[in-house]
């Protein structure tokens, strides 16, 4: 009989070879080829995809049942997957350990078994009794169907017994086939489990809420096979010293990315943040120098963030540069238009900036901020009270209008801001009780701001 080949895959980027390696030669790490069997094996019974063999145009295809979706009724996570859970689809899930996954997922899994759908939530990480010491601590529904089973097997056969409407699993590293000879969160495991559970999602058209760990380069473990195997890919960000917790969208194929839910983690459990711009400004000090209010638009919504820079003399041959929430390369490129136009000495200098609250800001509409912030700091000024500023800047110094500009300046009207400063060319025109600055080149920045 003919044996089964060996293959040996990279834990770390999933390289594949016939005999093991001392060091991967595709991303060059030390003992990380783990052994799989090469066998192709049968498909569960009843999973599968359903899909025919005649060709057909996009015109022909009906509006099927995918097109409806389950609104949990958690409104920051409906907004971020898109209006709500799709059926037949995979949606990751994705944070560092203790951040709060679990307590998210097992809130969202209450709310739809109190909605009357059937929910199942497989455990392989946690016993039962933990998982009801957390379910009697947050409150939530007690019709919450559970199973604590690592076992991928045991999972799609109760699955096929119980045919819940949703799946939820949690972890997705703790999980294991029993055809994969690799430990538990290898990458043929994880490769393994996912397979069978997209073929189970799209078989019987049910959407599969998956949690994923995060390594220590920020990316969810797998490394990056479940990211393109999935629909929906989350990530839940935040610091565990901080109360709030971000829920941002990386990839989603049934809405829009880079959508953000801001939660609160309190005793029982995640709540939601109605009004974020508040969180973030809430204990901001005015009267202080190196501080901006940059109106920034995080998906579909407007935020009020606050940019924090310190100009400080440096004793070093090298001058820092460090940043937190914001790009650094963009904020070299900001100094030397700085010193260019404004001969502001900046080249002995170290510069810090920080966008409280946790957030990360890379749209081009955060230049002007934060060089009113630099330039604050640098002159020891603080700058105007209740003023939002917005714009991008150029390398020669003129500052161009940026999207949604409408959305950004009436937000900033809502949380009391008495001015506003957007480019010259933005066609804004002033609102009842706020002012609307129009600049056109950074070199009138101090002259406006200092005055």
């Amino acid at each position: 009989m003919a044996r089964d080949k060996r293959l040996f895959v990279c834990d770390a980027c999933g390289f594949q070879s016939v005999k093991w390696l001392g060091r991967c030669p595709e991303c060059n790490t030390w003992d990380s080829m783990s052994e799989v069997q090469n066998t192709v094996k049968k498909k569960t019974e009843g999973v599968g995809f359903i899909s025919g063999e005649e060709i057909c145009s996009l015109g022909e295809i009906k509006p099927g049942q995918e097109e409806e979706r389950y609104v949990t009724g958690m409104e920051e996570f409906d907004r971020v997957l898109g209006g709500g859970i799709v059926p037949g689809s995979l949606v990751l899930l994705g944070g560092e350990p203790g951040i709060g996954k679990s307590t998210l997922l097992i809130q969202v899994l209450s709310l739809l078994a109190d909605k009357g759908l059937k929910v199942l939530y497989a455990s392989g990480e946690e016993s039962a009794s933990q998982i009801g010491m957390r379910a009697q601590r947050l409150g939530v529904s007690k019709d919450v169907l559970l199973l604590c089973n690592p076992q991928i097997e045991v999972i799609l056969k109760h699955v096929l017994e119980e045919r819940p409407h949703i799946l939820a699993v949690d972890s997705m590293q703790t999980l294991y086939c029993q055809e994969v000879s690799s430990l538990p969160g290898s990458m043929g495991q994880v490769k393994a489990a996912s397979s069978a559970l997209m073929n189970l999602a799209k078989g019987i058209v049910m959407p599969v809420l998956m949690v994923g760990h995060v390594t220590k380069e920020g990316a969810i473990a797998g490394p990056r096979a479940l990211e393109h195997l999935v629909d929906t890919v989350l990530y839940f960000e935040g610091e565990r010293t901080q109360g709030f917790r971000i829920l941002r969208t990386v990839k989603n194929r049934f809405g829009p990315t880079h959508e953000i839910g801001i939660f609160e983690m309190k005793d029982r459990g995640l709540s939601q943040v109605p009004n974020p711009s508040n969180l973030f400004l809430q204990h901001r000090n005015q009267r202080v120098a190196g501080s901006a209010i940059f109106p920034c638009i995080e998906g579909t919504r407007p935020l009020m963030v606050e940019i924090q820079a310190l100009v400080n003399q440096s004793y070093l041959a090298l001058p820092r540069r460090t940043t937190a929430g914001f790009d650094s390369n963009r904020l070299a490129l900001l100094t030397a238009v700085m010193e260019k136009i404004l001969g502001t000495a900046l080249f002995d200098k170290d510069i810090f900036v920080n966008v409280v609250g946790g957030l990360k800001i890379s749209e081009p509409a955060a230049d002007l901020p934060l060089i009113c912030a630099v330039l604050s700091s640098f002159f020891d000024k603080p700058l105007p009270e209740s003023i939002a500023i917005l714009g991008e800047v150029g390398l020669t110094g003129e500052i161009r209008p940026v999207s949604n500009m409408e959305l950004r300046v009436k937000e900033a009207q809502r949380l009391g801001m008495d001015w506003v400063l957007v480019p010259k060319l933005a066609k804004i025109r002033a609102r009842d009780g706020m002012k609307v600055k129009s600049l056109g080149h950074i070199s009138q920045l101090p002259d406006i701001l200092f005055s």
